[in-house]
């Protein structure tokens, strides 16, 4: 695993550094192959502005987020990775069962069908 953090136009702080870092660690979990990960920490004018490159074997996976707290911006970016991650994963255990997924099912819309 190799996570890369950089800051651009604030201070590196410890504590920020080890808390993206604990954070894009925890998207392991999802991924069969090692993740390689690229954070940019930045202050756009009172902006915090997280960015995420992941990168695990053929999947590449990004996310940006703005706020006015760096930590809450890292947050939401991770929850956006996350679900990112685990929608890719169910697309590809679909296709390994043959199925299409939504696009080939018709739906029955509730209170309706029976006529």
């Amino acid at each position: 695993m190799n996570i890369a953090i950089t800051f651009r136009q604030l201070e590196a702080s410890e504590a920020v550094k080890q808390y993206a870092n604990e954070k894009v660690a925890k998207l392991q979990k999802f991924l069969r192959q090692p993740l390689s990960a690229q954070v940019t920490l930045t202050l756009d004018k009172l902006q915090h502005v997280a960015e995420v490159h992941v990168h695990a074997g053929g999947e590449h996976f990004y996310g940006s987020e703005r706020s006015e707290d760096m930590y809450a911006s890292i947050d939401k970016v991770i929850d956006k990775l996350d679900r990112q991650i685990r929608g890719s994963k169910g697309v590809s255990q679909a296709r390994k069962r043959g199925g299409d997924g939504l696009k080939g099912k018709k739906l029955i819309e509730p209170g309706g069908g029976n006529e």
